[in-house]
């Protein structure tokens, strides 16, 4: 199959607006799509090896010859329901986590003479590719994105500490990147805005902007680049010098006459993707939307972008490897319900091409359920529903080549249950499911065509993010639960903290766990790799969580299942984890002082101060707010200083 390239030259050009009134409802950077799946099948099926009836589908994406052909294919697909998606950029929980960097020389030109020899990274699933958070450190300076403001704060030394530079944006700010002396910023329309009808020729639909700055200069950062994208941002991740950026945006066909193509814009200079330029599927779907994958060269400003283009069903969540980018697509079948069809581009720098796809029966959960290793694509999912009268789930996993064929598969793990947490490490895969109690299942893909169950535990609780301690142990972090008397379910409890020896693989046990807090205890852990920072030379955990406590006093019988606590603290938790001694709470650092605006939240708390995230550069521990840094010494937390931010 050749490789095509669509091209569009990048001009500088400023983005012009009304500027974003302050958000106050806890929303996370999130994307609604909604899509009735329908559609009949036509296609020829071929079954995979004791599939217990599944059939899967061929490699199926061919080009359209025309546009013509492809309005054709338009009337005929059912339109659906299709609901205006946007990432919001709000207070409160928001996604990142950050993670230890393997002594990873400074991503800035001047952080190796002016920053820390040893400072933490995003937290991510693949070593080599980074994924976009609202907070990035080079060593020496530290970039928060607080709603339409990217603020540059000198970090090291700490006694210097101070806001260098604010970068204010007309759009609400989704993440960033931080490369070398390159900033890249994805910025996004207000959600709440309502395009005039019809929508104007260069802007049809929802768009997502990506600004790349040159900050060699971080007191005076300079607009280099923008480039403006079609589509809603979906997800997106950077490889050495590239930032793969993925967006969907639904197929109008306007007035039934007319089909939107993608468009791309370089300040007033626009592109549109030619028809027969666009990958489709074979197999008729419903609700079709434009997903476009496009790779940015973030240090050459000269460099045009390239992409593919893909008419799909929709694009939920991505996987990417350092040569490969996957991305799930939900679909409904008559023959086999629910399934997730699964498509697979090869990139190498600007290269982009789509090269298979493939099909498996249930859902994912989140990135973590899917995963390459050694040529071969490993994904878990959970098919059918949970309720709390029963449930028709099953949990599988499988494992399919390089073309995205089933080659291997483990299906009816933990029947009426449904997956809560994924994590593929190397020849082992560990799944927690959960309904009542937490079965951690350890699963052995060493041989891809074979997989089988080596062990499971069964304990209270569950875990919502696994996150590998070494090869032998496994973080956990979920909640607690109590067996409820009136149904088959579970009430959750505080925030649970677990560590997992998988040493015996066919024994894995919960070697220690803290709970934090009682019932309406909550963490953006349990959402958001990113939330939390881990370094195991320095057997470090940090996450920001709010606290609710119930008062039993305020209980003249036994203080119920379901009963939630008040709100009395939050801030990033420091906690000492280690199999020698297990989990231990070290300390809590907050950026509300006092208990006042506790006092006043009832059943809702929210701050500009609330922790959201944290790192480290050397032995300081930065505690990251839209409103404040602060910085504390590690070995004991005592306060070094903070910077206030506007």
């Amino acid at each position: 199959m050749p490789v095509s390239y669509g091209v569009v030259d990048m001009a500088i050009s400023v983005v012009s607006g009304v500027p974003l009134r302050r958000l106050t409802v806890y929303v996370v950077a999130g994307f609604l799509v909604g899509t009735v799946l329908m559609g009949a099948v036509w296609n020829v099926y071929l079954p995979y090896p004791e599939s217990g009836g599944f059939q899967a589908f061929p490699s199926s994406l061919e080009r359209f010859t025309s546009y013509e052909q492809m309005k054709v294919f338009l009337e005929d697909v059912p339109q659906g329901n299709w609901y205006y998606g946007g990432a919001v950029k709000g207070r409160g929980f928001l996604p990142m986590m950050v993670a230890e960097s393997t002594n990873a020389a400074s991503s800035a030109a001047d952080s190796a003479a002016l920053g820390g020899s040893d400072y933490s990274v995003t937290n991510i699933q693949v070593a080599g590719v980074d994924e976009a958070d609202i907070v990035k450190t080079d060593g020496a300076y530290i970039y928060l994105v607080s709603e339409d403001r990217v603020h540059i704060v000198r970090a090291f030394p700490p006694e210097d500490a101070a806001l260098v530079s604010t970068i204010e944006l007309s759009e609400w700010i989704v993440n960033i990147y931080v490369s070398e002396d390159k900033l890249v910023v994805f910025e996004l329309e207000d959600p709440y805005y309502i395009r005039p009808w019809p929508m104007p020729e260069d802007l049809r639909g929802e768009v997502t902007t990506v600004k790349v700055f040159d900050v060699s200069d971080r007191a005076e950062p300079v607009l280099e680049r923008e480039i403006t994208l079609d589509g809603f941002l979906v997800d997106s991740r950077m490889i050495g010098d590239y930032v793969y950026i993925v967006t969907q945006r639904h197929s109008w066909l306007y007035n039934e006459t007319e089909v939107w193509l993608p468009r791309f814009k370089s300040g007033e200079a626009i592109q549109e993707v030619e028809a027969d330029m666009i990958y489709y599927s074979n197999v008729t779907e419903g609700g079709c939307s434009f997903t476009n994958v496009v790779a940015i060269n973030s240090q050459d400003p000269d460099e045009p972008m390239t992409h593919e283009t893909l008419l799909l069903n929709s694009a939920s969540t991505i996987y990417a490897s350092t040569g490969s980018i996957y991305i799930s697509s939900p679909w409904w079948d008559s023959e086999n319900g629910e399934i997730t069809k699964i498509y697979k581009l090869t990139v190498e720098g600007k290269r982009i091409q789509y090269t298979a796809d493939g099909a498996v029966p249930g859902n994912v959960l989140n990135q973590f359920s899917m995963d390459e290793y050694e040529d071969h694509f490993r994904i878990a999912t959970t098919a059918g529903r949970v309720s709390r009268s029963g449930g028709d789930t099953s949990n599988n996993v499988y494992v399919l080549n390089s073309s995205l064929n089933i080659v291997g598969h483990l299906e009816d793990l933990a029947p009426g249950e449904r997956i809560h947490s994924a994590r593929f490490m190397g020849g082992r895969c560990y799944l927690v499911t959960f309904k009542k109690v937490d079965p951690l299942f350890t699963i052995d893909l060493n041989d891809p065509e074979n997989p089988f169950v080596l062990g499971k535990l069964k304990i209270p609780g569950y875990s919502d993010y696994l996150h590998p301690y070494d090869e032998d142990h496994l973080i956990g972090i979920g909640k607690e639960t109590v067996e409820a008397e009136e149904g088959d379910f579970a009430w959750y409890q505080g925030v649970k903290i677990s560590l997992f020896d998988v040493s015996d693989v066919e024994n894995p046990r919960e070697l220690s766990k803290l709970e934090i807090g009682d019932r309406g205890t909550d963490t953006p852990a349990l959402y958001d790799h990113k939330a939390v920072l881990f370094s195991r030379s320095r057997n470090l955990l940090v996450i920001p969580i709010l606290v609710a406590e119930i008062d039993e006093s305020d209980y003249a019988d036994d203080v119920l299942a379901n009963a939630y606590g008040e709100y009395v603290y939050q801030g990033a938790h420091v906690f000492h984890v280690s199999p020698e001694e297990g989990i231990r709470l070290r300390g809590v650092v907050s950026h509300i002082e006092g208990d006042e605006a506790f006092l006043k939240s009832g059943y809702y708390f929210d701050s500009e101060l609330m922790v959201e995230r944290s790192l480290y550069i050397d032995d300081v521990l930065y505690t990251l707010s839209s409103g404040m840094v602060k910085m504390n010494w590690l070995d004991d937390l005592a306060e070094v200083g903070s910077v206030e931010l506007p």
